[in-house]
């Protein structure tokens, strides 16, 4: 059996060697279909792995927060009961606390479950930023800044001053860079806020920050838990949303059910936040792929063209073949073999051609001064592409020498030898 396999070796090198130029072109077509693919979905995947990572950056995996929800309870079902049939005409919006009930015993079970990483207690409250004659809406957010930046590691984020800054300063606030543009304010400087309350308080400016999401940069702040707290006039068992990082996010609907049930509050995950986000990447993966096998399958028809031609021109080589004493079988595979090999050397090429395609590219410099965090263009160089890329070279090559090897196969030796 081992000899078989030499001899069906060296008679696949030998026919593809009296067509060099053909098997060339053939296996570059593999090659290039091949590197492009490499380099486009390891491209592809790098952008949508660095969006999520800033979408994420900014959004829990789970969020825990009371929402607003119809008052369904009349007077009649008060005095008679559930028994009773009633019927709404317009309901409103029932008065609830933004406060969720028991949060700080429902933080310390959260940190005790060992399907969380961290929790991050918040307070967020609405206000105006003052400048002159000039109010702009917005959100200040109070946040335990340590555990905070463990978890979206905020620090990452400061463009101007510090975190620690922060913490150290007299009503100090971190705001979004796009809102300090907007006021034309910089580190050190005090800022007037005023609340739907009517609170008004001189705020000072600790630090800048830029997330890259134009939501957080142009409105948000942050300060500590204290002061949003004691400018609402709550205690400190006040908190309005629990933010939690998982550490499988994959679990988050699930999990979210579950808290929400535990807890008699509304639940949150992430990938029903970022419904449409997601949905956009999922599109993208689609037509990297499309492409990408379409380049596969025009290399495919170019495996069988030179394959057919082939074995058109050796037809008598093949018909001696036979005489000798090959089979069907054997013919096939001889065949087959001569597909596959060009599918091999195209395939290896192209996936070391891809990896220093896309080596190039994540050495593209990309600076923007919105996303702090980013230098070069975002390449993922997954182990996954480089299988998925041979797999399809093997695939298209196996696929575009099947119906050449069934038309070798069928050869009457006696009728082609005799002319």
């Amino acid at each position: 059996m081992k000899s078989s396999w030499i001899v069906y070796a060296r008679i696949v090198g030998t026919h593809l060697r009296s067509r060099r130029r053909q098997t060339i072109l053939s296996a570059l077509g593999v090659t290039l279909g091949i590197a492009f693919y490499v380099a486009m979905v390891s491209f592809m995947t790098g952008v949508n792995r660095f969006l999520e990572d800033i979408m994420l950056s900014a959004t829990p995996h789970v969020r825990l927060y009371n929402d607003v929800v119809l008052d369904s309870v009349s007077i009649a079902e008060r005095w008679f009961g559930r028994s009773a049939t009633v019927l709404l005409h317009h309901p409103k919006a029932a008065q609830r606390s933004r406060a969720i009930r028991n949060a700080p015993e429902i933080i310390a079970a959260l940190r005790r479950q060992q399907d969380v990483v961290g929790v991050s207690p918040r307070v967020t409250a609405q206000m105006y930023y003052t400048q002159g004659i000039t109010e702009i809406p917005g959100t200040l957010v109070g946040v335990d800044l340590i555990e905070e930046n463990k978890l979206f590691a905020l620090s990452s984020k400061v463009t101007e001053g510090t975190l620690q800054a922060v913490l150290t300063t007299d009503d100090g606030i971190m705001i979004g860079g796009g809102l300090a543009d907007k006021l034309n304010v910089r580190v050190g400087d005090r800022i007037p806020i005023t609340l739907p309350s009517g609170v008004r308080r001189s705020m000072t400016i600790a630090a800048v920050m830029r997330f890259g999401i134009a939501q957080i940069d142009n409105a948000q702040a942050y300060t500590t838990l204290k002061t949003v707290q004691r400018l609402l006039g709550k205690d400190r068992r006040y908190i309005t949303d629990i933010y939690i990082k998982l550490r499988d996010r994959n679990q988050a609907p699930q999990l979210a059910a579950l808290f929400a049930r535990l807890y008699d509050c509304t639940a949150e995950d992430w990938q029903t936040f970022n419904a449409t986000i997601l949905v956009s990447f999922t599109i993208r993966n689609i037509l990297t792929y499309a492409v990408s096998i379409s380049m596969l399958t025009v290399a495919g028809f170019g495996i069988y063209n030179i394959l057919t031609m082939m074995i058109l021109e050796k037809l008598k080589d093949i018909a001696i073949l036979k005489a000798m004493g090959f089979s069907p079988g054997d013919i096939r595979a001889i065949v087959l073999g001569q597909s596959l090999a060009i599918g091999i050397a195209g395939g290896a090429v192209g996936m070391m051609l891809g990896f220093l395609m896309s080596l190039g590219i994540s050495r593209v410099p990309f600076r923007n001064e919105f996303l702090p965090g980013m230098e070069y263009l975002p390449v993922d160089f997954s182990p996954i592409h480089y299988i998925v890329a041979i797999t399809f070279a093997l695939a298209a090559a196996a696929v575009a020498g099947i119906f050449p090897a069934r038309r070798a196969a069928r050869i009457d030796p006696v009728a082609i030898l005799r002319g």
